[in-house]
């Protein structure tokens, strides 16, 4: 089982048996399901994207968890296609998405593994609503950033929001950083990502990079940044 499965499986499955409605809930910074934390960032940005008609925007959102950044999209009538790893995840996206009259395609799919799929369809706007944080390895990130390219229409647009390095941010309680490559390690587990350091033994467990270090991300993975403020950004192909 990969790094980034049993955490996220563990978490919907409390939030399911909790009756809240979205990741965020579980560390008490939303609980109304239309107010995720990346609304405002897509909300703006949106209106400055040069798109064809709403009706004929296709959109690709990959790990989109229980949906609420999905149904904003199908509301404003783009056509979107909406995925994530956990299926308890996708059963209450769809849930959700039925209750508010969205129309969105939910499926179950690895990020990772898709880069090895043939594309079988390009999208306007690809979004990653806080997914890739948890996408560690650089073998990983690599496959995420392969999957998004050769998806992404030519005159597309990458949408990311993700967590970033900050100094302040603390790393106790069995969390260790690693400021070389921005890896923050977990502790304990087991499996074919874990990393012996110092004589314990870690799970990869979050990727913290700084705005520059991103950056440099991106660009080496051929996506061009169109801006970016802290941890969301725009990207776009390179030519």
């Amino acid at each position: 089982m990969r790094y980034y499965y049993r955490e996220h499986e563990a978490a919907y499955r409390r939030l399911r048996q909790q009756g809240m409605t979205q990741w965020s809930d579980l560390f008490g910074e939303t609980e109304d399901f239309e107010e995720f934390p990346n609304r405002g960032f897509l909300e703006g940005v949106l209106g400055r994207l040069v798109l064809p008609s709403a009706s004929e925007v296709e959109v690709l959102e990959y790990g989109c968890g229980t949906g609420p950044a999905a149904c904003l999209l199908a509301a404003r009538g783009f056509r979107v296609d909406a995925v994530d790893l956990i299926p308890e995840a996708i059963e209450l996206a769809r849930r959700f998405a039925q209750e508010r009259g969205a129309e969105v395609s939910f499926g179950v799919q690895d990020i990772c593994a898709l880069a090895a799929e043939p594309v079988g369809k390009r999208y306007d706007l690809i979004v990653d609503s806080y997914c890739l944080q948890s996408i560690v390895t650089d073998a990983d990130r690599a496959r995420v950033f392969a999957a998004v390219r050769g998806r992404l229409k030519d005159k597309g647009y990458y949408l990311i929001s993700t967590a970033m390095y900050e100094p302040d941010r603390s790393y106790d309680g069995g969390f260790r950083y690693d400021e070389a490559t921005g890896i923050c390690y977990q502790q304990g587990g087991a499996g074919p990502d874990a990393v012996e350091i110092d004589g314990v033994w870690y799970v990869p467990h979050r990727r913290h990079l700084s705005a520059a270090a991103l950056r440099a991300e991106l660009k080496g993975a051929e996506l061009h940044v169109v801006s970016q403020e802290a941890g969301n950004l725009v990207c776009t192909r390179n030519s």
